[in-house]
């Protein structure tokens, strides 16, 4: 009899100095004073900055790893700096000049030269804009006027939110640090007096209060006296235990006893060879910050210029006296003036002509030969009096290079339609002129404790990724460094079924799985959504025992049936729940009210909170949890460590793995907070299934689906996606085929219309997670029309043949970082039409080109660019030749999916119910008649099977023998194809029978 037992543990998870001259260092590691530099590999170089020289060689939460093959480097220093050459980049650095920034620190790679580092210094009397800052757990937001800047540091609204300003005092003696915030009515519901606490150089914070502002439109200061020595410091505003935090702060600046708070904002250079921001300029003027167009570098761009603007960079190291070309990058759309025409700008004073572009989300570039000084000097953008009305984004000084991103990731897409533009993606490692820099500093020790604090002294960690068009190296360094992405077990792999809807223990058992095998659709994973749960729907602890009488017995029977489960979690506990007072009593008290209607929250990073947390899993065994993580205020005060990335690890601690959304947290901003925070992208691969969440059944939401995906995944490093499969919710309003109630009403499911829900399915079966899931609509292939229904039949058993192939590129991406899915780009950087095509179409694997089609009707068609080689549909066996277009038509019973010649194509030989049940006695290769090519299969406990087509002959290498019955289908260039039988094992002979 089998053991019931629940898989849930009971143990809760718990001044600058004279430089010394550059000494190479025998481990690869270059120490110009405070300056370290380890090579890591040819294209990663770890700049340390350390004023105190205690430098850190623990691993942080981030950085696991930095033992790396050795790499061949030279270092020397020459006029005065300290360069360090391997065999793709150069770094340099000028000895003994402090900190990196813009002048002092400049990498080549690929023929682009960059400034990786941005330090901001606000002296006294400069503005120091907040988002400008490090900051702790915080996002910058835009949607309340009057903030100066790109915006202001929102919320507050957790222990250890902060953000800390490097501040100069110009002479020793009394300062005053004046802060200007905005005080509404707060997420707590309310409007009162709030406080944070400010510290000086790491000392003990002093309390202060921000009084209430009229609303959060509405801008003050408060003033706290200090005494400072001269030169550099650190002012941080943070909210402590004793806090209530709830505020907006703008920014901050340290005054002498008389001065009136700045209008001049503390800005970076703007190093002579590189391009530069320009929203991180000193602006002046009616001109603003933006980010509301598409396609821009940075963070954002400096949006309409008219008369009586200004856009100013500092421009250093200009090696002599010359003209030299500044390339402005822009956008001319319909002006404020309403006008769509040619702008002129005036660069120092020269004019310039700007043509127009199709609008404001097309970005175009323009070139002016600018006499400059030796040296340092201001570099000006003003606009006639009559106006310019033009958007500018970057500043290129003797460069035309652009600091472009490739892909980029949010926490979620929640509230996405596919008709409300494209969403705001945060880059990450991937940019067109090959390099990045992972800014480190903030993150805390791999064990989650905070780094130590160094004082007045400064501190900077950053990884320099230099790999021109090199992106695979790129991936593998970063795997090396941060971890690769969580190889899922070989079911997950699988079709999933997920729906927001009241189901039972015997709907699952007697109707739902009966109906899977009536009509012959795999299954793999069941997920049991919110409605499960007894005592509150929403945030319960145990399973209603109406619903699932025996839990215990539930899964043993969905382990019986080959199927594996996980169900909906909401992250807090109702005051009248039953298991509160055990909860609140495990946490010694120390939950806290949250936002919603008599809930208590959690802050994970307390060890009694998280270990009351962890035991409310108890009593609902299930496979793995979703953390579908929703609006009622736990989080974690944990230091350097990204909410969402500290309670995933645990919960795929817990379980075979996390299944939640990422990179952030609520505590940051928002639903989906959609922002950056510092061990987010890095650390969440390493654990966590990403659920992108809610969206719209649009075609818009669908054809994004594609591009998003592929960025995410380049991006971050992480390979494990899961997008709701037809969308989570109706646009449609169609009737679908079941009913439930709502309120003591009966209603109907909705459906989508069948054209949308089979190319959907499609879709998904060649994305990394196969998971059908919505809001009470129908998503099962016999909820459709006759052909709806043999379409999405036909694929879902396509993908539960193809589980062994994606499980291998699952596990290639684990040690590679390499993701399942791939924009062309990564395979072929070479080409620009690989750049191109990002949201059309994408690579499964190196050898599985995928164009879905994203437009009604019961025929659709896409235009499909063919990498260089040979392409064979594998639908329909035509074949196209590389680097060509061709318009693809398909029914609903195929799709554009083509083999790469050379490529090799593993899957099942037959139809099964599920992956867990079915053992893989019986193989199908894909090959190109006389082509060259390997593919290793990878399965359970390392073992593995390489598979080389070597012209006509296939030969199978195991490195444990089996049975194993092989099929090998070869296609011909001619668009047929023939099938082998895999006699003569292991090596096969591919020859056409004469």
């Amino acid at each position: 009899m089998r053991k019931r037992t629940t898989i849930v543990p009971l143990l809760a998870l718990l001044s600058l100095a004279l430089p010394a001259p550059a000494t190479a260092q025998p481990n690869g590691t270059v120490v110009s004073g405070q300056a370290r530099f380890q090579i890591l590999s040819p294209t990663l170089v770890r700049s340390e900055f350390a004023g105190d020289r205690r430098f850190e060689d623990q691993a942080t939460y981030n950085v696991v790893n930095r033992t790396f093959p050795r790499t061949a480097y030279t270092s020397a220093v020459r006029d005065g700096w300290l360069t360090i050459t391997t065999s793709a980049m150069t770094v340099r650095y000028r000895v003994g000049s402090g900190p990196f920034r813009a002048d002092n620190l400049e990498i080549k790679t690929g023929g682009t030269t960059a400034s990786p580092w941005r330090r901001v210094v606000c002296a006294t009397g400069q503005l120091c804009e907040a988002e400008d800052q490090l900051r702790e757990g915080l996002l910058v937001a835009a949607d309340h006027p009057g903030a100066t800047g790109a915006g202001f540091v929102a919320g507050f609204s957790y222990t250890n939110n902060g953000i800390t300003a490097t501040v100069r005092a110009a002479s020793a003696g009394r300062h005053r640090v004046v802060v200007r915030y905005a005080n509404g009515r707060g997420g707590d519901g309310k409007h009162e007096n709030r406080t944070l606490g400010l510290s000086v150089d790491g000392q003990a914070p002093r309390q202060i209060t921000l009084p209430a502002t009229a609303d959060w439109n509405a801008w003050q200061q408060v003033s706290t006296d200090v005494d400072l020595a001269a030169g550099e410091h650190r002012v941080s505003l943070t909210r402590g235990a004793a806090d209530s935090g709830n505020v907006n702060v703008d920014s901050l600046a340290l005054l002498s006893p008389d001065q009136a708070y700045p209008a001049v904002r503390a800005v970076d250079d703007c190093r002579f060879g590189t391009s530069c921001e320009a929203e991180n300029g000193v602006v002046s003027g009616a001109a603003k910050i933006a980010g509301e167009h598409a396609g821009f570098a940075g963070t954002g761009f400096v949006a309409e210029l008219v008369g009586g603007t200004r856009l100013s960079q500092r421009v250093t190291s200009v090696p002599a006296t010359g003209t030299y070309p500044v390339v402005l990058r822009y956008a001319n759309g319909v002006g404020g003036d309403g006008k769509h025409e040619p702008r002129t700008v005036l660069i120092n004073g020269q004019p310039v002509t700007l043509p127009v572009t199709a609008n404001w989300a097309t970005w175009a570039t323009a070139t002016a030969q600018v006499s400059l000084p030796a040296g340092t000097s201001d570099l000006t953008v003003t606009c006639p009096d009559t106006g310019c009305h033009v958007n500018l984004d970057t500043v290129g000084v003797n460069t035309s290079t652009q600091h472009l991103a490739l892909g980029g990731y949010r926490r979620s897409l929640d509230g996405y339609t596919g008709n409300n533009g494209d969403p705001q993606l945060t880059p990450g490692l991937m940019y067109r002129d090959g390099w990045y820099l992972l800014d480190d500093t903030p993150s805390a020790l791999r064990d989650g404790n905070p780094r130590v604090d160094r004082g007045a002294q400064p501190y900077q960690d950053g990884y320099v990724f230099g790999y021109g068009t090199n992106y695979k190296a790129a991936l593998g360094d970063l795997t090396a460094l941060t971890g690769g992405p969580k190889l899922l077990p070989r079911w997950a792999y699988g079709v999933w079924y997920s729906e927001y809807i009241d189901r039972t223990a015997a709907d699952y058992r007697d109707r739902i799985l009966p109906k899977f095998r009536e009509h012959g659709v795999p299954l793999d994973v069941l997920v049991v959504d919110t409605d499960f749960k007894g005592h509150n729907l929403w945030n319960g602890w145990r399973m209603d025992q109406q619903k699932f009488p025996d839990p215990q017995g539930f899964l043993d029977w969905a382990h019986g049936e080959g199927l594996h489960s996980t169900l909906n979690i909401h992250p807090s506990i109702q005051g009248d729940d039953p298991d509160f007072a055990q909860a609140q009593a495990t946490a010694k008290g120390k939950l806290a009210k949250g936002s919603c209607a008599n809930c208590y929250v959690f802050d994970w990073a307390d060890p009694d909170q998280l270990r009351a947390y962890v035991e409310l899993h108890q009593k609902m065994p299930t496979d793995f949890w979703w953390l579908d993580w929703c609006c009622d205020g736990s989080g974690s005060s944990k230091r350097g460590v990204t909410a969402d990335s500290w309670i995933n690890e645990q919960y795929s601690k817990m379980g075979a793995f996390a299944f939640s959304r990422g990179f952030g947290s609520l505590q940051a901003g928002g639903y989906s907070g959609s922002g950056p925070l510092p061990t987010g992208p890095w650390a969440e691969k390493r654990t966590t299934l990403h659920f992108t969440g809610d969206t719209s059944s649009t075609w818009g939401t669908l054809k994004a689906t594609i591009g998003y995906t592929s960025a995410e995944g380049v991006s971050t490093g992480m390979s494990n996606i899961s997008h709701d499969i037809g969308g989570h919710n109706d646009t449609t309003g169609l009737r679908g085929s079941e009913t439930y109630l709502d309120n003591g009403q009966v209603r109907y499911t909705t459906k989508m219309p069948d054209d949308m829900y089979a190319r959907w399915v499609q879709l998904g079966a060649f994305q990394p997670i196969t998971r059908l899931h919505s809001n009470h609509g129908d998503r099962l292939p016999w909820q459709y029309g006759p052909a709806a229904q043999a379409s999405a039949t036909k694929f879902l058993n396509l993908r539960e043949r193809l589980v062994p192939y994606i499980y291998s590129l699952a596990e290639q991406a684990q040690r590679t970082g390499v993701p399942l899915q791939r924009p062309a780009w990564l395979e072929y950087p070479g080409s620009p039409e690989a750049y191109s095509t990002v949201d059309s179409q994408f690579l499964l694997g190196p050898d599985l080109l995928v164009a879905p089609i994203t437009t009604p009707g019961d025929v659709g068609s896409t235009r499909v660019w063919f990498p260089p080689g040979q392409w064979t549909d594998y639908f329909t066996g035509q074949v196209y030749q590389g680097n060509t277009w061709a318009t693809v038509s398909a029914g609903l019973d195929t799709m554009p999916v083509f083999m790469r010649s050379g490529g090799v194509l593993v899957e099942r030989s037959a139809d099964v119910s599920n992956d867990a049940k079915n053992p893989v006695d019986a193989l199908t290769v894909h090959v190109t008649a006389g082509a060259k090519g390997e593919f290793t299969l990878y399965e359970d406990k390392g073992k593995r099977t390489r598979i080389k087509q070597a012209g006509d002959v296939l030969i199978v290498q195991s490195s444990s023998p089996s049975k194993r019955k092989w099929t090998v289908v070869v296609h011909e260039r001619d668009g047929s194809s023939r099938t082998v039988q895999g006699s003569g094992w292991p090596v096969i002979s591919l020859r056409a029978p004469r």
